[in-house]
């Protein structure tokens, strides 16, 4: 009998045929000697996405309607929870790797990954997820960062999950979050039943800023009524409102010596043409500002335990 996979890659995606190619292309070239499955959720593209996945006879493909209409009424949109379930309850690995469909893998990312699991196992470290140091890339190219959410716990914005924590915790909540904050909450549900969430230093992702505007504006709209549900839901338990304890980011310098994230270069100097404010890069005072404000998130949360 067959053994199953070490890993399943899950990706959700929605009219990215311009990158999705390149994204898969660098798994496949990342995992060519270790047992895998690519699982890849459409959103119900209609660029031509689907016609390509359906070509790929290593892709697990499943194709969500997720906009648009039929039989003359409005297909009723689901959320983001729901979207990635669909791929990670049929997952057989025994991790599971969660990446945008807008990014490279930086070789030695995901087996480097899988290495540290390994490690902790043997340590008796009980681990549900690994985060993987990721950037958005740009010619001037930035440092990479890990993020920290609701009471400065770490979560995965790209990364490896153990598959049975996810089994233990129930998947994605569904019904709380449209967009926002799913990914937060699912490694809020792993800290809360005693697994830990780790950075991964050896693993690096390049993502891609600008694939598609559109579709992130109309997420957009649901970011403050996902916030105000992520709040709530962890109000006492991980966030204490007081403190307004909502996570900072850790920044890491990496130097890429391939490359990998100038397989973009070509799509960037296509949108530069086509709307050169899309790719401006943000302002000295816009980094500041932001910079400032995560310190000063901090500094608040220091002062409040020191006043506690």
């Amino acid at each position: 009998m067959k053994k199953q996979p070490i890993i399943s890659i899950v990706l959700g995606s929605y009219n990215r045929k311009t990158f999705l190619p390149l994204t898969i292309e660098s798994i496949r070239k990342e995992l060519t000697t270790t047992s895998h499955e690519i699982i890849v959720v459409d959103g119900g593209s209609n660029d031509g996405t689907i016609e390509w996945l359906t070509q790929q006879k290593d892709i697990i493909t499943i194709v969500q309607h997720n906009r648009g209409e039929w039989l003359g009424k409005k297909i009723k949109r689901r959320s983001w929870g729901y979207f990635m379930n669909l791929g990670f309850k049929i997952a057989q690995g025994t991790y599971v790797c969660m990446l945008s469909d807008d990014c490279l893998v930086i070789p030695g990312a995901i087996v480097n990954g899988i290495a540290q699991f390994n490690a902790y196992e043997s340590q008796h470290h009980k681990v549900g997820a690994l985060a993987f140091y990721w950037r958005d890339w740009s010619p001037v190219l930035s440092l990479f960062h890990i993020g920290y959410t609701l009471g400065d716990k770490l979560y995965v914005n790209h990364g490896l999950y153990l598959n049975k924590a996810l089994q233990e915790v129930g998947y994605c909540d569904e019904e709380t979050y449209f967009f926002y904050n799913g990914d937060g909450d699912l490694c809020l549900k792993m800290w809360q039943v005693g697994y830990a969430i780790e950075p991964a230093p050896n693993s690096y992702i390049e993502h891609y800023p600008h694939a598609n505007v559109d579709v992130r504006k109309t997420n957009y709209v649901q970011f403050k009524e996902d916030l105000a549900g992520y709040l709530k839901k962890w109000s006492g338990i991980f966030y204490d409102p007081r403190e307004h304890n909502v996570g900072k980011i850790e920044e890491k310098h990496y130097q890429d010596l391939l490359n990998t994230g100038f397989l973009f270069n070509d799509i960037y100097q296509d949108q530069i043409k086509q709307n050169p404010k899309l790719v401006k890069p943000p302002s000295l005072w816009h980094i500041m500002q932001k910079k400032l404000r995560w310190k000063w998130n901090g500094l608040k949360h220091r002062l409040m335990q020191k006043l506690h």
